[in-house]
């Protein structure tokens, strides 16, 4: 699916100027067809999915309890 800016924007939850600026420095890839420039946004999908992942992985590691030391004494 092919999305303008303004609606880029509200995706990504972003102001449409750091969506241009992105589009002109080529960290989002998008067609001019003449008017306007759009974006195709299966490109955010692999992101989104990291994110994702990221987002697992730091919960898991803050759920797992941290082991006891063998080498601690009990200096009581």
């Amino acid at each position: 699916m092919y999305r303008t800016i303004e609606e880029t924007a509200l995706y990504l939850q972003m102001p449409e100027e750091q969506v241009r600026r992105y589009i002109l420095e080529r960290r989002i890839k998008a067609v001019y067809d003449g008017e306007q420039f759009v974006i195709n946004d299966e490109q955010f999908n692999r992101h989104f999915d990291q994110l994702d992942e990221l987002k697992a992985m730091i919960e898991e590691w803050r759920n797992t309890p941290i082991p006891e030391d063998p080498d601690i004494k009990d200096e009581d």
